[in-house]
């Protein structure tokens, strides 16, 4: 049992309250996923743990709350010198990013990343985790605004896809070559137009459908650009390569330690303003990540 004091807000909880996620709670229940807070009880067999230790949870939903209860395997000792509100806001995004760019894409130094939903909280950090790994970062966003955003995470060129060609954008600024690795978040239309302008050899992280539309891809793409589609769910990498995600977590404190990595947050809600915090996840008017405190 946790007491909460802050709960990150992410797409996957408006989802959850459409009945449009894969998982299904029993109702009623509160969203959140992602959350930090401190140790007020143990269950039967718990030992690694201590009452009144600061730790982050990755609890599915119910983290909208003053207390949640949490599956231990998914509790986590928060390292220190990290805020309960920076732990709150890290883990799915940054994590989710991360695990794309590295363990399914192969992300070199020197290859060309292009981002779709760039300004969102995927979408930013695998802006800035493509800068910190070495690779040219294309933020591709829906405003000037958004996109301004992006390079100052180190995006170095922009493409506003409601108002420029995207797949003509991507061909000139790769020369005609292409993109070596796409992150999509977004789906709906925009996933084929950018995977037509994909680098041959390339490899195409399906994340999410922020658009609400999953979109239908031409299998004629992927076998004429010679290039990979993988499907990015951290939530079931963390639980099956357990001892990878804790790597891959040990990483990311590193770099937020170092300052090479910073979460940004758009606005703090208090509890009874987590339906304002919610309803700017549906309007797409949050950049980055929107937090809770309790």
């Amino acid at each position: 049992m946790i007491a909460v004091e802050a709960c990150g807000v992410n797409f996957p909880d408006t989802l959850i309250i459409q009945n449009k996620y894969q998982f299904k709670p029993e109702l009623p229940f509160s969203p959140g996923g992602e959350v930090a807070g401190k140790i007020l009880s143990l269950g039967e067999g718990v030992t690694k743990f201590q009452v009144g230790q600061s730790v982050l949870a990755l609890c599915g939903w119910g983290g909208l709350a003053e207390k949640v209860a949490v599956d231990s395997d998914r509790v986590f000792a928060t390292p220190p010198g990290l805020s309960p509100e920076i732990a709150a806001t890290t883990l799915y995004t940054y994590g989710t990013s991360y695990y794309g760019l590295k363990d399914r894409a192969n992300l070199q130094a020197g290859e060309t990343l292009l981002v779709l939903g760039a300004a969102g909280g995927v979408g930013l950090a695998a802006v800035e985790l493509g800068k910190v790994m070495g690779a040219k970062v294309i933020a591709a966003a829906s405003s000037d605004e958004k996109l301004a955003l992006c390079l100052e995470k180190g995006a170095s060129e922009t493409i506003n896809y409601l108002t420029e060609d995207l797949k003509t954008r991507i061909k000139e600024l790769t020369g005609g070559k292409g993109v070596d690795v796409i992150y999509d978040p977004v789906g709906g239309d925009y996933t084929e137009t950018a995977l037509r302008g994909i680098a041959w050899n390339g490899r195409y992280l399906i994340v999410g459908f922020a658009n609400g539309e999953i979109p239908k891809i031409p299998m004629n793409l992927p076998l004429l650009k010679g290039c990979a589609i993988m499907g990015v769910f951290w939530g079931q990498f963390s639980t099956l390569e357990s001892k990878q995600s804790f790597q891959n977590t040990g990483q990311l404190v590193n770099w937020i330690k170092e300052g090479k990595i910073q979460q940004h947050i758009s606005k703090r809600y208090s509890l009874a303003e987590a339906p304002d915090a919610l309803q700017a996840l549906l309007d797409r008017k949050m950049l980055g990540k929107g937090v809770v405190i309790i």
